[in-house]
């Protein structure tokens, strides 16, 4: 595990992700700014249909940014266009570059993340031991995001909980102001929210908002 970053993510209340499928890139770095001074305690680049010249142009335009709040900038799914920037973490789905191969190619200092959608594979990712900075349960909720991934539900919020993780560990999909306490009660402690963040009028706000709600 990327040690130097073990405490902060386990201090991490909210995750943000600015995600093409809802903003607009020219919007990246304001987008940035303004999720950070509303509490988000990691930025990840998700730019699903981009070429990894285009992520590396918007990862070097958001470093800087996040570099100044002290908050780890992530890359979803393109290792390449994170090591092109330094200090920029990976991301990695079920179905993605392996951890292991991963966290070879990384070096052990930079940030990787990896999505789990059942607690066989939320176990699975408890047993890569320092391979993993911190894994994702999702989606908790149906969301449009990623609409080809049934809902999990607050039970597996609760199992994995049960497990008392030694990674940080966030709750994502379909996750707004109307339904965080109840991913809250189920056992969460640090949540992601896309569409809720990025569509809303005020997005400071909503982070702040939900952000407090986990703490």
């Amino acid at each position: 595990m990327a040690a130097s970053f073990h405490r902060q993510f386990c201090d991490a209340r909210f995750y943000a992700i600015l995600d093409t499928s809802y903003a607009s890139p020219e919007h990246f770095a304001t987008l940035a700014r303004t999720v950070l001074a509303g509490g988000a305690d990691v930025v990840q680049l998700r730019a699903k249909g981009a070429t990894t010249l285009q992520r590396v142009e918007w990862l070097r335009a958001l470093a800087p940014i996040c570099a100044a709040a002290g908050v780890p900038l992530i890359c979803n799914d393109d290792m390449e266009a994170a090591l092109a920037v330094p200090d920029v973490g990976l991301h990695v789905g079920q179905d993605d570059l392996s951890p292991r191969e991963a966290r070879m190619v990384l070096g052990p200092a930079r940030v990787l993340g990896l999505s789990t959608h059942s607690l066989a594979q939320a176990q699975a990712a408890l047993e890569l031991g320092e391979v993993l900075t911190y894994f994702a349960v999702g989606p908790v909720f149906p969301t449009a995001t990623k609409p080809d991934y049934p809902a999990v539900g607050l039970k597996l919020v609760g199992a994995v909980a049960a497990l008392n993780p030694v990674h940080p560990w966030f709750c994502i999909g379909g996750i707004n102001r109307q339904n965080v306490a109840q991913v809250r009660t189920a056992g969460g402690r640090a949540v992601v929210a896309v569409s809720e963040v990025l569509q809303a009028a005020d997005p400071a706000a909503t982070v702040r908002g939900l952000r407090e709600a986990m703490e």
